[in-house]
């Protein structure tokens, strides 16, 4: 088998809260490792010290069960790749060092890659695949972006938030009503079962393609405060009501830009990533998109959405073809951007 052309690459992403762990040869998934951090649950979000330390005792572990369901032996790895940024430096720096000590062991080389262009690439570990050019909706906790994919290699941000990701949004919102860490699947959740006319939220007006969120934070911190003034036990009586109509607010936020981006580059190859990726109203809202304005849409598999190794592996393959390798004295970088 030829190296060149059929790489077998370990990859690690720790850039958050998520110990992750993969195995691909010539461009298939083999596994995907994952063991999550309960200790921020009871703090209400991630607390970066907690984090690294947690990914300290987890990448052992995490690397060798990898390695094992994939059956194969160190030896027959042809690079270790790992999460360059961005995220939590702490974090990010356990999965570097680590990689960096893999590799040098085994004499092979190291491969960086960026988490936001995995997030987009994600879409090519299984099927079906997006065609090139594309748009990708990328949308996490830390991230908002639509991002105009020209091929594996060549990506750029056009449209992104100017303060808040909408996955804050979530989390933050969900905190307000008293709901446990991390809340915007708890929102999706309740969601389902209210009215998403409930209760109307004014959008907030951006230039271009860019997004902002924080506004909406406030004006729901407003929205509870005046309610409960009210009814002390508003939340609790209206909680799926509430949840629906805050979650199709920041849905057709997203629409409203990515329809625009769709617009004016002609694009109907249409793709979500990232872990708001996985929310129902996010997908039923593209999928009505895609059956009104004829685009052809991609959303990967949940377990691809959330912070994991897989989508990193499948980003490293790519680099590998093109022998994008690094040296040892590679930096984490927490604030990286795409095509940086």
């Amino acid at each position: 088998m030829d190296q060149t052309l059929h790489p077998t690459i370990l990859a690690i992403e720790s850039s958050c809260d998520e110990t992750s762990a993969s195995v691909i040869r010539s461009g298939k998934v083999l596994n995907n490792v994952i063991a999550s951090q309960e200790v921020h649950h009871k703090h209400g979000g991630v607390v970066p010290e907690l984090a690294s330390r947690a990914h300290q005792q987890n990448i052992l572990r995490v690397v060798n069960d990898a390695m094992i369901q994939s059956g194969i032996k160190k030896g027959e790895l042809n690079a270790v790749a790992f999460t360059r940024g961005p995220g939590l430096m702490g974090s990010l720096l356990v999965g570097v060092s680590f990689a960096k000590g893999m590799a040098l062991a085994l004499d092979i080389p190291i491969i960086e890659v960026n988490h936001m262009e995995a997030h987009v690439l994600a879409h090519f570990i299984g099927e079906p695949k997006p065609k090139f050019p594309f748009l990708c909706l990328t949308v996490s906790g830390g991230h908002t972006q639509i991002v105009l994919v020209k091929s594996f290699l060549e990506m750029k941000v056009i449209g992104q938030t100017q303060d808040d990701a909408v996955g804050e949004a979530f989390d933050k919102a969900a905190k307000m009503m008293g709901l446990p860490y991390p809340g915007g699947p708890l929102i999706d959740h309740y969601a389902k079962l209210g009215n998403a006319n409930a209760y109307k939220f004014s959008p907030t007006v951006m230039p271009r393609l860019d997004f902002s969120f924080s506004g909406i934070k406030t004006a729901f911190l407003y929205f509870l405060r005046d309610r409960k003034k009210e009814d002390e036990n508003f939340v609790d009586k209206n909680l799926n009501d509430i949840c629906a109509s805050l979650q199709r607010h920041l849905v057709q936020m997203l629409l409203h830009k990515l329809k625009m981006a769709a617009s004016q580059t002609g694009i109907t190859q249409i793709a979500i990533a990232g872990g708001v990726a996985a929310n129902s109203g996010l997908r039923s809202a593209l999928a009505e998109a895609a059956a009104e304005l004829n685009w052809n849409i991609f959303i990967p598999e949940f377990q691809y959405c959330t912070d994991n190794a897989a989508m990193i592996a499948i980003a490293a393959h790519f680099k590998f073809l093109e022998g994008k390798f690094c040296g040892l004295d590679i930096a984490p970088v927490p604030n990286l951007g795409i095509g940086d």
